[in-house]
């Protein structure tokens, strides 16, 4: 195998160097190195050699191959675990501005898989203090919880837990099993979801939502809170959504004013 770094050309054997790139070393390490996992040579979630291996093998210094690795841990594109190893990061599945208000299974959609459920619970109480001061509702109201798992082919992804006031769904709720709560909302046709207010959280690991999404320690979460709003200003939904963040990446278009 021949290693290309600094425009020098290293076999595994002779150390032969011919230098001609005057560009940072680290930042060669980290071009080839991305290079290697887009074309298959280092896997999504294998373990990188040794640094001293590593470092032999592409011919730099262990300084300059940490500080290549520290920029890329800083992008996501590995991950190091004391005591443990280096790994590479799975790319998310789905990637999505936040700014934009969509539902789950339309980001699923957009990624050119098939949304479905498989695990639903419904339960409908008398709403608490807090959730009458947050719906602006009376204690004679009735809330409905809905938890679902969301799949994209078939793979657990998404744990959600919705709550919205009965009145504001339509007749049944097993149209959820495959369709979005937005949908099934808007169909009561009372209330348009216009606007949500959203928090997010990583989460190392939850008990309940991790083992529901069938992910242990090593596979972080990513909570997202989200308080939804009518086009009257009116809170319709409240929701807490458990994304695997191997599988979901966020981001937000800022723009200067």
């Amino acid at each position: 195998m021949t290693f290309n770094i600094r425009g020098l050309t290293s076999s595994r054997g002779d150390g032969m160097m011919v230098k001609a790139d005057q560009r940072h070393l680290y930042v060669q390490v980290i071009e080839h190195l991305k290079r290697d996992i887009e074309t298959g040579v280092f896997k999504e979630n294998e373990r990188f050699p040794s640094e001293f291996e590593l470092a032999r093998t592409l011919g730099v210094s262990r300084a300059t191959l940490r500080e290549a690795l520290r920029v890329l841990e800083e992008e996501k594109v590995i991950v190091r675990k004391h005591g443990v190893g280096t790994f590479v990061n799975p790319k998310p599945l789905f990637s999505s501005g936040i700014e934009h208000l969509s539902s789950i299974s339309s980001m699923i959609r957009d990624a050119g898989m098939e949304p479905g459920t498989i695990f639903m619970d419904v339960s409908e109480t008398n709403p608490r203090e807090e959730e009458i001061a947050k719906f602006d509702c009376s204690r004679n109201d009735s809330l409905v919880t809905i938890k679902r798992v969301r799949t994209a082919d078939g793979t657990p992804v998404v744990y959600c837990i919705d709550h919205v006031l009965s009145k504001n769904l339509s007749a049944g709720t097993e149209e959820l099993l495959d369709n979005s709560i937005f949908d099934a909302i808007e169909k009561s046709g009372s209330k348009r979801i216009v606007q949500a207010v959203a928090h997010i959280e990583p989460v190392g690991y939850d008990d309940e939502a991790s083992s529901i999404l069938r992910c242990g320690v090593e596979v972080p979460l990513l909570v997202l809170q989200q308080h939804h709003y009518s086009e009257e200003g009116e809170m319709v939904l409240y929701s807490k959504d458990y994304f695997r963040a191997d599988k979901f990446n966020f981001h937000v278009v800022r723009k200067r004013v």
